[in-house]
């Protein structure tokens, strides 16, 4: 790591709303199972180990019915993320806003930025954060990211192939780079 960047940290903001409902609608067509959900701390080891700094996770849920998901918050917890639990009114998109506003605040910190989301909604905010030295990047199923945020120029960080965060292959079918095709998956 070099001395630049020495006590920086990698913010991690995981938008689960949005994952899990891409996981469901776009991949499984159906609701996902528990055990075939992203196994939430490999993210974080992997932001750690990609830009060589230590992680914050944060983890944004919707308790708009007063309720929190106890057993998920504690296990949240005990991977080290701090849940940001949020409520709001019926029309609101309380996660979404959430995030937009960590993202806008994040502007006036020396930190590195990993979104996890497909969402375009928050291009505005990671526009704002390009420049300078600051790393910005998405984690994402990559075929399903939102196409601006590669126009913007971040990397996409794939959460099957890159982060390995699944203990099972997911049926996805997706463009394989020549360079990466591997005849022997097809022929299982």
């Amino acid at each position: 790591m070099d001395s630049s960047r020495t006590g920086r940290r990698t913010f991690v903001l995981v938008d689960g709303e949005n994952i899990d409902a891409t996981l469901g609608s776009s991949v499984l067509n159906r609701r996902p199972a528990p055990e075939e959900r992203p196994r939430w701390e490999r993210v974080t080891a992997y932001a750690e180990s990609v830009w060589g700094q230590p992680v914050t996770g944060l983890f944004f849920l919707n308790a708009s019915n007063g309720q929190l998901p106890t057993t998920f918050v504690q296990a949240l917890l005990a991977m080290n993320y701090r849940p940001v639990p949020l409520s709001g009114r019926a029309d609101q998109k309380v996660v979404d806003i959430g995030l937009q506003r960590t993202l806008d605040a994040l502007v006036d910190h020396d930190a590195d930025v990993l979104l996890c989301s497909h969402d375009g909604d928050f291009v505005p905010q990671m526009q704002a954060l390009l420049g300078g030295d600051r790393r910005v990047g998405v984690i994402a199923l990559r075929e399903f990211a939102n196409t601006q945020f590669t126009a913007m120029g971040l990397q996409i960080h794939d959460l099957e192939d890159d982060v390995r965060a699944f203990n099972a292959p997911l049926p996805r079918v997706r463009v394989i780079s020549l360079d990466e095709f591997d005849p022997e998956l097809f022929l299982r």
